[in-house]
């Protein structure tokens, strides 16, 4: 995984509205990324309604949000639409960056094996550095957390 102190990836992929989306395009900007498995997945829906009910919040504060996951601009539009996203869902379709950020791995789950995303959150700073990382999220909770730990450290 990638450590505190380490500049973001570069990476360049499509967003929920099929727009392109550059790693540079956050620069100048604090804001939040955080990875999550699957769009409509029980700790997924849980963890992006809370994002998108606080996003008003990080606004005021000058910070940005951004979800990504390996699924694909369509059901990421369906997700938003349905959970009232206004922040940008990236679709990682080809893992570029879950991998360059070191999330994309072998996961477990009732005696199962597979590669998957685990779900992480990094917190960037407006150099495009990343301050804070939250290698194992619990959705509840969780963004209330990260306003509360982006405040602590202004």
């Amino acid at each position: 995984m990638i450590e505190e102190g380490e500049k973001v990836p570069k990476f360049e992929v499509s967003d929920s509205n099929g727009n392109k989306v550059k790693s540079s395009d956050f620069k100048g900007k604090k804001h939040v990324i955080y990875f999550y498995p699957k769009d409509f997945t029980p700790g997924c829906t849980t963890e992006a309604d809370e994002f998108a009910k606080d996003y008003k919040k990080f606004q005021k504060e000058g910070i940005e949000i951004v979800g990504v996951s390996p699924d694909d601009v369509d059901s990421h539009k369906k997700f938003c639409d349905k959970m009232g996203i206004k922040f940008p869902l990236l679709a990682d379709v080809d893992k570029e960056i879950s991998k360059s950020f070191g999330v994309w791995g072998l996961k477990k789950f009732m005696g199962r094996e597979y590669m998957g995303v685990m779900r992480s959150t990094f917190l960037v700073d407006e150099k495009g550095k990343i301050f804070k990382i939250y290698p194992k999220v619990k959705p509840a909770g969780h963004s209330k957390q990260v306003f509360e730990d982006f405040k602590n450290l202004e």
